[in-house]
């Protein structure tokens, strides 16, 4: 999908969780929890499958709708709103998971922890890539409509990642093996 195609766009995809994230933007923030969600879902006793979502991208957001073969229903359906997401990205280890930081809505932090990281995998690779591009496209999409509005309502700053694996990778110089079957 390339970044000037319009929203909505519509992606079946497995949800492996959420976990807390410890910052607002960048992949050192989507890294631990992606290892840990992994982790879970690799140890899922025979039988037990990971929830199977529709996942539709628009400048409102992303909604999460359940698919009819569903027979998981640990995941949260219903509208994660644009303005509450700082950050998209397709895995670097994990290729075919893609991850994006919300920022829950808590009146106090100290209970509630703001930064969720939310990973979902996808069919393949292309797919992880196409819905991270499609996040992007959807944050222009919802920046237009903010200046159309002239400013009525101030979006918050967000980040989506689009460099490749191997860029990525030379920032964090980190030695990453790739494990896009997960």
């Amino acid at each position: 999908m390339a970044s000037d195609e319009q929203t909505p766009v519509t992606f079946v995809v497995q949800y492996l969780g959420k976990r807390d994230a410890r910052g607002l933007w960048g992949i050192k923030y989507t890294r631990q929890p992606v290892d840990e969600l992994v982790l879970e879902a690799r140890s899922l006793k025979p039988g037990v499958t990971l929830p199977l979502l529709k996942l539709q991208v628009s400048s409102e957001g992303l909604t999460v709708r359940e698919m009819p073969q569903n027979t998981n229903p640990n995941f949260e359906a219903g509208l994660f709103p644009i303005d509450s997401i700082s950050y998209g990205v397709q895995d670097l280890v994990y290729t075919r998971v893609f991850a994006m930081i919300f920022l829950r809505d808590s009146p106090n932090v100290y209970e509630v922890h703001p930064f969720e990281c939310h990973a979902f995998v996808c069919d393949a690779r292309q797919s992880a890539r196409s819905l991270t591009l499609a996040l992007a496209s959807a944050f222009q999409e919802f920046g237009k409509i903010v200046k159309k509005e002239g400013g009525k309502k101030k979006p918050n700053k967000f980040a989506i990642d689009l460099r490749s694996a191997e860029e990525i990778q030379a920032e964090l110089r980190g030695n990453f093996t790739d494990h896009s079957n997960v």
